[in-house]
């Protein structure tokens, strides 16, 4: 190990889980000397900026903003480079582009402990760097936490859920090519002027869409939108009788179904 000061990092997505690790750092380890990182895409949503300023007033400290939207080094650049092909789950040059790549830059060579907040009741990997000197370390999964630790940190510290919760299942940017027809449906409703930039990257003739086989104007016909909203209905009642909630909270607002974030680069959406 080198004998450099060890860095401590813990890297917000805008998502519950990864805000809920930095107010259990907080509280749990005072002492510990904790850099609180976001990498900006500037193209995130307001209610997401909003959060953020939530969880710095509780922190007691600034959120160290990471920006590759700068310049001309942002999306609509690298968007260049890829002559227009969006990303999309099969290529998602954005992760690597907007995330990865300058989160690794800011911490550069030196040797770093990166906290993840990956739970104890779940089965997967969140982002790992492949450089040497980054670590990752899972407090939740050492300390046993939960989802539902997670919303009780979360309301308990007073900070709360993210407003996009209402209508959106992940954080990340406007246009997440991850998100269900129902949260662009949510996106068209609740920020048409987002909604409409999000046209503005789609070529549908040159088959360049955010959903494979329909692009969004296709998707905001009236009655496309009624079709949307009846099945994500169902599936959240299908997915109600297949579970009896475990507590109020989950009966209340089905946050059992609808906060589990099955896909997604985690270091986005975590």
């Amino acid at each position: 190990m080198s004998s450099r000061q060890l860095r401590h990092i813990a890297l917000l997505s805008g998502g519950k889980d990864s805000t809920a690790l930095a107010l259990f750092m907080r509280d749990e380890y005072p002492d510990l000397d904790l850099e609180y990182v976001f990498c900006d895409t500037h193209k995130e949503l307001p209610e997401t900026y909003d959060y953020l300023a939530k969880i710095e007033a509780y922190l007691g400290r600034p959120i160290v903003r990471l920006s590759s939207g700068l310049g001309d080094r942002g999306f609509d650049h690298h968007l260049t480079l890829y002559r227009g092909f969006l990303p999309s789950a099969q290529v998602r040059w954005c992760t690597r582009a907007l995330k990865i790549e300058p989160f690794e830059d800011y911490v550069g060579d030196e040797p770093a402990r990166l906290y993840v907040g990956i739970r104890a009741d779940e089965h997967r990997e969140g982002y790992i760097s492949t450089k040497p000197n980054i670590k990752a370390v899972f407090p939740f999964k050492e300390h046993g936490i939960t989802k539902q630790d997670v919303f009780r940190i979360l309301d308990d510290s007073g900070v709360g859920l993210p407003d996009y919760y209402e209508w959106r299942t992940r954080s990340g940017c406007y246009f997440c090519f991850f998100q269900r027809k129902s949260e662009w449906v949510g996106l068209y409703e609740e920020h048409p002027d987002l909604f409409e930039l999000a046209q503005t990257y789609e070529k549908p003739d040159e088959g360049y869409t955010w959903q494979n086989g329909e692009s969004l104007q296709q998707m905001i016909h009236p009655e496309r939108i009624k079709e949307i909203k009846a099945r994500d209905a169902k599936r959240k009642a299908d997915a109600a009788a297949r579970r009896r909630p475990k507590t109020l909270m989950e009966a209340f607002t089905g946050e059992n179904d609808d906060f589990e974030e099955v896909d997604g680069c985690l270091i986005c959406h975590l």
